[in-house]
């Protein structure tokens, strides 16, 4: 089975003052400004990175519930921040690293176990797969 899915970028002019359109198949974004102000001056619009770590953190946790089902617990909530990191190094920019910070509570479970399965989630999920960068973890357990 393939699922296909996909998001769309539209661009006109140069990389400094041109102006870009994001936009999903779903429509949650439709017609989001992004450009080089919304990515590297903090204007509002949108950018690659936060992008990148909605679908990291959103993936995450659903495989990380999951898996706590596959154990016999509910989640009863789970919060993921997923910070990615973009440095400018001597060949370019570069997403470094991700950073996932994990809150949760879940009933039954000791932070030992949430913190193993929380790790199986990291290593497993789709896109935490894609990526070949360090990807780091917290799991804090309410």
């Amino acid at each position: 089975m393939t699922i296909k899915k996909y998001g769309t970028a539209h661009w006109e002019g140069n990389i400094k003052e041109g102006k870009g359109l994001i936009s999903t198949e779903s429509g949650a974004l439709k017609d989001q400004p992004y450009g080089f102000n919304t990515r590297f001056e903090g204007k509002p619009g949108s950018n690659p990175e936060e992008l990148i770590g909605a679908a990291h953190a959103s993936c995450f946790t659903m495989a990380l519930s999951l898996i706590l089902g596959n154990a016999g617990y509910t989640a009863t909530a789970l919060d993921t921040k997923a910070v990615v990191s973009l440095d400018k190094l001597d060949a370019g920019f570069a997403i470094t690293s991700i950073h996932l910070t994990l809150t949760g509570t879940v009933p039954g479970v000791s932070q030992e176990e949430f913190k193993k399965l929380a790790e199986k989630a990291k290593e497993n999920c789709p896109v935490s797969k894609l990526f070949k960068t360090e990807i780091s973890l917290d799991a804090t357990l309410n």
